[in-house]
């Protein structure tokens, strides 16, 4: 333990939300910090210099007034402490997103008090998150944005649960560690085209939709299919979610193979073939992919697509590294 840094060092001793049953964490009575702000810092040193006033002047109504308003800063310490006492902390989710996007991670915050909770913020480290009113035995979602820049599985840092309510004098937090994580994909590159020619084969049903020539009917809608595709018009007629099958002498394919980028660095190649697999996507193309160790054999759709990003996000070569 003495060889880690000192911030690393010191969160051993942090006092943390409790864990729950259930993946959350909640705010318990020993585990909020408390410190006046500036404000609250300002407002104790003018009691001070008005009870030092009214002690040489003999003033009564300055003792009033510095007892009135010492009152006032003593009870603040009281509510912004309970304005985070028993708060529940629980994960939602988090995006995909590429490299170099901002994630967005998603809490919710319940209060099984009787009592309203105002101004309830979270931060992670520099990154600040949103700030929500919760009304009694009612809940709310907080999102808390990450810049990412690398690929992998991003998981989320160590937050924290602040207030300042009800009149900003002292700050009150509590550190909260949750099991959240998102997929950061590689960043795509700017421009290119897969060093192979596609590859195409026969489709008399056209049972794909994808590369085809003529129109031949409708199916029921699968997950995956193109939004192209969807035919809108018997939607709006309330006949339901339904694709639209094309027929033709061929299908159009392209493989993407890791072998094929032999000049590029390993990031290099990851980003390169990012880009391929958003640009057949685009063009409505079945394609493959191939990595050192794994392959996805031909697809197209959305699913399809988020198979083969997550394999090149997983991907243990290169610099991929977790945030």
């Amino acid at each position: 333990m003495a060889s880690l840094p000192l911030g690393q060092w010191l969160s051993y001793f942090r006092r943390h939300a409790k864990p729950d049953s259930r993946g959350g964490v909640r705010v318990m009575p020993r585990s909020i910090y408390i410190l006046p702000t500036r404000q609250g810092l300002l407002l104790a040193f003018m009691l001070i210099l008005m009870l030092v006033g009214s002690i040489n002047y003999g003033s009564n109504l300055g003792y009033l007034m510095t007892f009135l308003l010492g009152g006032i800063w003593l009870n603040a310490i009281l509510h912004t402490w309970r304005n985070l006492l028993g708060l529940t902390l629980s994960p939602v989710g988090a995006a995909s997103v590429f490299a170099g996007q901002t994630a967005d991670f998603t809490l919710r915050v319940s209060n099984a008090s009787t009592l309203d909770h105002f101004g309830i913020s979270l931060k992670c480290k520099k990154q600040v998150g949103d700030s929500v009113d919760i009304p009694a035995s009612e809940e709310a979602l907080l999102h808390l944005p990450i810049k990412t820049k690398r690929r992998g599985e991003l998981t989320l840092p160590e937050i924290i649960l602040n207030t300042t309510y009800p009149l900003g004098l002292f700050y009150a937090w509590t550190y909260a560690r949750l099991d959240l994580s998102c997929l950061v994909y590689p960043k795509p590159a700017s421009r290119g085209e897969p060093p192979s020619l596609p590859v195409y084969s026969r489709s008399d049903a056209g049972d794909r939709g994808v590369g085809a020539d003529d129109f031949i009917g409708l199916r029921n809608f699968r997950p995956g299919d193109s939004p192209r595709h969807i035919d809108w018009k018997a939607h709006a007629r309330e006949r339901g979610l339904l694709s639209k099958q094309f027929g033709g002498d061929r299908t159009e394919q392209v493989k993407l193979d890791w072998d094929l980028l032999t000049e590029q660095a390993p990031e290099q190649r990851l980003s390169l073939l990012c880009r391929f697999i958003l640009q057949a996507e685009e063009r409505e193309q079945s394609y493959s992919l191939r990595i050192p160790g794994q392959k996805i054999a031909d697809g197209a759709g959305q699913l399809h697509m988020q198979n083969c990003l997550s394999l090149l996000a997983r991907f243990e070569g290169g610099d991929a590294a977790t945030l």
